[in-house]
């Protein structure tokens, strides 16, 4: 969808209660910064839930990264499994385990806003301590053997096979 305002992708969709009637904003980051900046000025001044929640809203993007933030973000590369940052944002799934620690800061904001904490509360499989390590070795050595084959070194890419081999047989 695009914004209301300009040409480029709304990114922000706002629906406001006017007059008991929803009003739906479709905005970029941009206007909606500017839209959101307008509100703040009036949040403090009335009770109104909706200017409120605007006035909340600017807060929050004030402190929020700026698109070259988000840009360079979304190219940092796990060095265990290869994900991105942006391909965690399109598809809502990590690829390792290394990937909580390795999208730490990224994570940490997002985790607090949806459990409301940031460690983990309930029950664990016994054996998940033990095999952590092991399953992450397997993934960064299946990745390396990937780019060894994709650049035609298959000595190499043999010998990490052999690697990957025998500690897939030692967990057995």
């Amino acid at each position: 969808m695009k914004c209301q305002k300009c040409n480029r992708e709304a990114t922000f969709h706002i629906t406001e209660l006017l007059g008991g009637k929803p009003q739906e904003l479709h905005l970029c980051s941009e206007h909606a910064q500017e839209y959101l900046e307008q509100t703040q000025d009036i949040a403090p001044a009335t009770s109104n839930v909706a200017t409120a929640l605007a006035h909340h809203m600017a807060q929050q993007m004030s402190l929020s990264k700026t698109s070259k933030e988000l840009d360079r973000m979304d190219e940092e590369v796990c060095p265990i499994c290869g994900m991105t940052f942006f391909e965690f944002r399109n598809l809502s799934r990590l690829g390792c385990a290394n990937d909580y620690q390795f999208f730490w800061k990224q994570l940490e904001p997002l985790l607090l806003s949806i459990h409301g904490e940031i460690t983990h509360v309930g029950k664990r499989p016994a054996r998940a301590e033990r095999l952590s390590p092991r399953f992450t070795e397997l993934i960064k050595l299946r990745r390396e053997m990937q780019n060894a084959v994709k650049e035609e070194l298959y000595e190499i890419a043999s010998v990490i096979r052999d690697k990957i081999r025998k500690i897939e047989t030692e967990g057995e």
